[in-house]
């Protein structure tokens, strides 16, 4: 049976691991500590499956903060994104810390089209097939400014009703008459 013989930091989070007094691998930091690989301990069968486990863990952790770099995505659409290995702890891991918030997500990713001329139903439709549950999805909505208001902001902005249409509106146009 091998026996780690040494761990050596090196930069941006990696640590490499001697077995038997020999170069063996370069690892992620916390894989080498969810595993509890230390000197002197011998790399068994057990040690080596919590290892790997804790792997593909870091793997689908790094993969999914990737993902989440540039904008917020729903819980399921990352889901889809990670592979199945270490897929649950990631994203369960991106929520504990804040970092995946459906919430936050959809009220962020509602404002979005709704700035850029999208109705209330347009919206609706966009976030469920980004794989966003209803409950965060109403919460965004509900924190958009009225429908209404948004329109008459467009057609002052000299768009037209069919426009609105188009673009998942449902307004009378009474609703969007400018105030006398």
């Amino acid at each position: 049976m091998r026996t780690v013989t040494a761990l050596r930091e090196r930069p941006r989070g990696r640590v490499d691991v001697d077995l038997d007094g020999a170069p063996w691998r370069t690892l992620p930091a916390d894989a080498v500590v969810g595993a509890g690989l230390l000197v002197g301990r011998s790399l068994d069968r057990e040690t080596a499956r919590s290892l790997a486990r804790e792997l593909r863990r870091a793997r689908a952790l790094a993969k999914a903060t990737r993902a989440l770099r540039h904008r917020d995505l729903s819980r399921q659409a990352l889901a889809e994104r990670l592979p199945a290995a270490g897929r649950d702890d990631a994203i369960e891991t991106l929520e504990r810390s804040g970092y995946l918030d459906d919430g936050r997500a959809a009220a962020s990713r509602a404002e979005a089209l709704a700035s850029r001329g999208w109705g209330d139903e347009a919206i609706r439709l966009r976030l469920e097939q980004e794989g966003f549950a209803a409950e965060p999805l109403d919460g965004a909505l509900a924190g958009l400014e009225r429908e209404s208001e948004r329109a008459r902001g467009f057609l002052a902005g000299g768009r037209t009703a069919r426009w609105l249409a188009a673009r998942g509106f449902d307004v009378e146009p009474a609703e969007v008459a400018p105030e006398p």
